[in-house]
């Protein structure tokens, strides 16, 4: 796939930003995702009692409910007839317009804020490295967020000359941080040195853009973060060769990034297979992890959190019992404490290991809880 060079000037923010805990938080996400749909029939009409007056004959023209009936079967028809003209199967999934999607898809109500494939954003080149990976990057108008939505892509190694479908890691930056702050500390080096080990399978990453102040990727007052997120999701599916799956999809963050990519994982448990906490916190998630035990009962978890020991924001006294309350809900998670301040140097000090669990865990099936 050519990428076209970059035609447009950044227009976030290119330093590491500031860091401060953007205060509490963690009331759980409103929802956005539209009600279900009921179908109405039209009422059973009853006979009439021995001796009254017969009933008016149900015409379709006195009857209107029997008019919507006799329109909508001859809009089926219609339906059926088209698809057997353009040769297509002829099924009722075909005529009602349903895709064909896999169990855990079924269960998994998608949002509808993406823009249609004939208006997807471009990529634009911003980097090539000597190893052959690639950095991109894609603005588009976000309905989520009312404005411009932005991310950058990596694109591993020889992306360009084969026709696989890779997973993908999502990366949430902390409060007033770039997305180029996960660059600024060597992921797409690091990245290229474990795919050319063969220590992970090459794989797409999206660094997503946040935005000004303490948004906490959640959804709140008329920005909503969280669906920010899944938006840029289903345009990455859309656009570049995934995975389109729940196992082949992780999210990971820094800070109030970590907080989000939590956030975001447990509240959308049926689109994230595995989850990371750097640095980050937990206010207000322990429902979201005893809500998901069902889930990861059946489909797994992979997790792993951690905090410095030295961090006076994010408090890392929280991390070992949140990892742990993780695994009694039913998934795969580990938990450590670092050395270390609440820092980006903290970071890239175990960015290659994070980097490592993410890639074995979208590589790996998901396990199975115990019963």
């Amino acid at each position: 796939m050519s990428v076209a060079k970059a035609s447009r000037t950044q227009l976030w923010l290119e330093n590491l930003g500031e860091w401060s805990w953007p205060g509490q938080g963690g009331a759980a996400a409103e929802a956005l995702l539209p009600p279900p749909w009921v179908p109405t029939f039209p009422p059973r009409r009853q006979p009439a009692a021995a001796g009254t007056t017969p009933p008016i004959s149900w015409t379709p023209e006195r009857s209107p409910a029997r008019r919507l009936l006799t329109a909508a079967l001859l809009a089926i028809f219609m339906a059926m007839f088209l698809a057997l003209a353009q040769g297509g199967q002829l099924t009722l999934g075909g005529v009602l317009g349903l895709s064909k999607a896999s169990a855990v898809e079924q269960e998994a109500p998608a949002i509808s804020s993406a823009p249609a494939a004939q208006s997807l954003p471009t990529l634009d080149a911003v980097s090539q490295a000597a190893s052959g990976s690639m950095i991109v990057r894609s603005r588009y108008t976000s309905a989520a967020l009312h404005g411009e939505g932005s991310f950058l892509v990596y694109l591993p190694p020889g992306y360009e000359s084969t026709t696989a479908h890779y997973p993908v890691l999502y990366m949430l930056p902390g409060d007033e941080q770039s997305d180029r702050a996960f660059l600024q500390i060597g992921l797409q080096q690091q990245l290229d040195q474990l795919i050319a080990r063969h220590a992970i399978p090459p794989l797409i990453a999206v660094m997503i853009q946040g935005g000004p102040g303490s948004n906490l990727w959640r959804n709140q007052g008329a920005l909503h973060y969280e669906s920010y997120v899944l938006e840029v999701q289903e345009l990455i599916d859309q656009m570049l060769p995934t995975v389109p799956a729940r196992e082949a999809r992780a999210i990971v963050g820094d800070s109030m990034g970590g907080y989000g990519a939590m956030n975001v994982a447990l509240s959308n448990p049926y689109r994230f297979g595995v989850v990371e906490s750097w640095i980050g916190f937990f206010n207000g998630l322990e429902g979201d992890v005893r809500a998901d035990r069902p889930v990861f009962s059946r489909l797994g978890m992979r997790a792993f959190v951690y905090g410095a020991e030295q961090d006076h924001i994010a408090n890392p006294a929280e991390d070992l019992p949140f990892a742990a309350a993780l695994r009694a809900a039913g998934a795969n998670a580990e938990g450590a404490v670092y050395p270390g301040e609440h820092s980006l140097e903290t970071v890239e000090a175990h960015l290659a290991r994070m980097l490592l669990f993410a890639g074995r865990a979208l590589h790996a099936p998901q396990p199975q809880a115990a019963g």
